[in-house]
């Protein structure tokens, strides 16, 4: 399983962190989405066929894209 933990600044009530965690969480592959409004952070645990590219390409189409990454395994 992979994993990622990035900042999105664009996360600022609990309609965004819902968003994402749907949104990425529809994805094919993706375990789990967790995104805080506090710290901004998401994590985000998927297996094949998701990929990186495609989580990151997702969240700058829906208007929340990962800056700085903090966590990668």
């Amino acid at each position: 399983m992979n994993s990622k933990t990035f900042i999105v600044p664009n996360i600022s009530c609990g309609h965004c962190t819902h968003t994402i965690e749907m949104e990425v969480g529809d994805l094919s592959g993706v375990k789990s989405v967790k995104a805080e409004i506090e710290s901004k952070q998401v994590t985000v645990e998927w297996d094949t066929p998701a990929t990186w590219d495609g989580i990151a390409a997702l969240l700058q189409e829906i208007n929340y894209p990962p800056e700085g990454l903090i966590q990668i395994s």
